[in-house]
């Protein structure tokens, strides 16, 4: 034991100091992290919305504002992510059905919802197909539409947005039991874009919006606005995670600058 030479006071102090600036430093960081996360806002928004919020957005960040972050895909798995709990700050839907699902189990601002947009449903076909213009009404024969083989594809009727819209459309006009076994439900409205735009489906059901933005498909009919209801896009803020970014950017959605874009890409604006 007598060989051993113990450290200085001063050492043992220098020590201690380090390892203290060192826990301190540290434990800084998740503290940082979590500001620059709960800075930025999460947006839930129907697929449909994913051009247009994009330009948004980049309008919105371009000011200086906090950065967004969004999960496009259909407002049913959207809504059902939110109950689950997913920390979703906005949530904007295609139609009222999954708004009203989520304000039932007060999971969201109920004060803050409001309906900006609208769209209208069409009849789509590949951009280099032969087909022809057509009018939707109680007189179309779908079967020589389609063909003995042909299959129509739209969302999931019993769940996206345009799917459930396509159903009812196609049952006021006295056409579902027709169309039923030709369907072809998608996860999304942008899916169902993307099999007619691959030529994998000789129609699609979708948004007119969603039509737009691409130049591999045509509109060959629009569904008469009797036939469904109307195709509307609540948005709100989602309780618990309605943080002052989440308000700053909830209310430049609803602005005129926002609505500007809208109205570019073929949403009619309430």
């Amino acid at each position: 034991m007598s060989g051993i030479k113990w450290p200085r006071r001063g050492f043992v102090l220098g020590l201690l100091f380090a390892s203290a600036f060192s826990f301190s430093a540290h434990a800084e960081k998740p503290a940082a992290a979590t500001s620059a996360a709960s800075a930025t806002v999460t947006t839930f928004a129907a697929a449909s919305l994913t051009n247009a919020f994009q330009d948004v957005s980049k309008a919105y960040e371009a000011k200086g504002n906090a950065p967004i972050k969004f999960s496009f895909a259909a407002s049913s798995d959207l809504a059902r992510q939110i109950e689950a709990g997913a920390p979703a700050n906005i949530f904007a839907s295609a139609d009222l059905k999954w708004m009203d699902y989520l304000e039932q189990r007060g999971l969201i601002v109920d004060s803050s919802r409001a309906t900006p947009i609208g769209n209208e449903l069409v009849l789509i076909a590949p951009a280099s197909s032969d087909a022809k213009e057509v009018t939707i009404d109680k007189s179309l024969d779908l079967d020589k539409l389609l063909g003995p083989n042909g299959k129509l594809v739209t969302g999931l009727t019993d769940s996206v947005p345009v799917g459930i819209y396509t159903k009812t459309a196609l049952t006021n006009l006295g056409l579902w039991e027709q169309a039923r076994p030709r369907i072809v439900g998608a996860a999304s409205v942008r899916a169902a874009l993307s099999l007619v735009e691959r030529g994998e489906a000789p129609y699609g059901v979708v948004y007119a919006t969603d039509a737009a933005v691409t130049k591999n498909v045509k509109v060959v009919g629009t569904f008469p606005a009797g036939s469904h209801p109307p195709v509307q896009y609540p948005f709100a803020l989602v309780k618990g995670h309605d943080t002052a970014e989440a308000k700053a950017f909830f209310e430049f959605l609803l602005g005129p600058e926002a609505r500007e874009i809208y109205k570019k890409y073929g949403f009619s604006v309430q």
